[in-house]
C-alpha cells in the first residue's frame, strides 16, 4: 500500500482564509424583519382610517395585534413596545388580503375570518374579548351578561377590566358592552368616541340612557311572551301596543315571560 494514502492532508493557507470568510457571511437585512414577523417577535404596523379617524395597526404571523390611536406613528411605537415588549417595523400599507378583511370588518361585516394575535391576554381576557366579538352591530350588552356567557357571573368588575385592556377596538367591539345599569358606561378610546361609534350602528344611544334611567332594562312582546334586551333585533320589531317593559329578569318571569334565544337576557330554563 502506498504510505502517501495514510498521511493527513495539508490544508492550504488560501483555502483557510476561504473557510475564515464563512463567518462574515451574513443574510440581506431586508430578510431579517420578515423571518421576525415569522416567528412573531417584531411586528409590522401601517396608519389606518377609521370611523373614528386616524389611528394604526400592528399586526404579525399570528393575526391583528393592536389597534390604536396615537399622536403620531413615534407615540404608536411607544405606545406598543411599552404593553408588548416588542419592536416594530413601520410599512406603507396593510397586505391586499388583510386589508379588505379590516374593512369589511370596520364597515359591519358580521363575518370576516381575521386572524386575531391575543398572545399577551390572559385566558379569562381572552374569553371576555372573543364574547364581545360575538355581540351583533348595533346591539349592546351588559358587563354582567358577558360575566355569565363565560361560565364566570360574579365577575362583572373583571369583565371591565378585561375590555378596559382590549387592544384592538372596533375590531373586538367592547363598545357594545354597556353598564349593568344601561348607561354606556366607560370605554378605551373615551366614552364620546363609544358613544359615536355605537350611534354610527345604529344604536339610538339616548334612548338607551333614557331606559337606563327609567329602570326599564327589557322589553317583552304580550304576543310572544318573550322578553328580550332594547337593542336586540327582535325587541324592535315589537310594535309600541305590544311592548311591555320590565324592570329586572324576576319581574318578566313572574309575568309569565320566557327570555329570548338570540339576546339570552338570562338562561332559558
Amino acid at each position: 500500500m502506498d504510505s502517501s494514502y495514510a498521511r493527513p492532508l495539508k490544508p492550504s493557507g488560501e483555502f483557510l482564509r476561504q473557510l475564515r470568510r464563512l463567518g462574515d457571511v451574513a443574510a440581506p437585512a431586508s430578510i431579517l424583519p420578515t423571518v421576525l414577523e415569522r416567528v412573531g417577535l417584531v411586528d409590522s404596523y401601517t396608519a389606518l382610517d377609521t370611523p373614528i379617524g386616524p389611528a394604526f395597526m400592528a399586526y404579525n404571523d399570528h393575526g391583528v395585534s393592536a389597534l390604536m390611536r396615537a399622536l403620531s406613528a413615534a407615540d404608536f411605537e411607544r405606545q406598543f413596545r411599552r404593553r408588548f415588549g416588542r419592536p416594530l417595523r413601520q410599512v406603507p400599507e396593510l397586505p391586499t388580503r388583510l386589508r379588505h378583511m379590516v374593512q369589511r370588518l370596520l364597515s359591519g361585516a358580521r363575518h370576516a375570518a381575521l386572524h386575531l394575535d391575543l398572545r399577551r391576554m390572559s385566558e379569562f381576557e381572552r374569553a371576555v374579548l372573543l364574547k364581545a366579538l360575538q355581540i351583533p352591530r348595533g346591539e349592546v350588552r351588559p358587563y354582567a351578561w358577558v360575566a355569565r356567557e363565560i361560565g364566570s357571573p360574579k365577575a362583572v368588575r373583571a369583565v371591565g377590566s378585561a375590555l378596559g385592556k382590549n387592544p384592538m377596538p372596533l375590531l373586538i367591539p367592547c363598545h357594545r358592552v354597556v353598564r349593568s345599569d344601561g348607561q354606556a358606561g366607560a370605554y378605551a378610546l373615551g366614552p364620546e368616541a363609544k358613544r359615536a361609534v355605537l350611534a354610527a350602528e345604529g344604536v339610538d344611544v339616548e334612548e338607551m340612557e333614557e331606559l337606563a334611567r327609567s329602570g326599564t332594562r327589557y322589553y317583552g312582546s304580550d304576543s310572544t311572551r318573550v322578553y328580550c334586551f332594547p337593542t336586540c333585533r327582535h325587541a324592535r320589531r315589537i310594535t309600541a301596543r305590544h311592548r311591555v317593559p320590565f324592570s329586572s329578569v324576576e319581574a318578566a318571569a313572574a309575568a309569565g315571560y320566557r327570555p329570548c334565544l338570540v339576546c339570552r337576557p338570562a338562561r332559558a330554563s
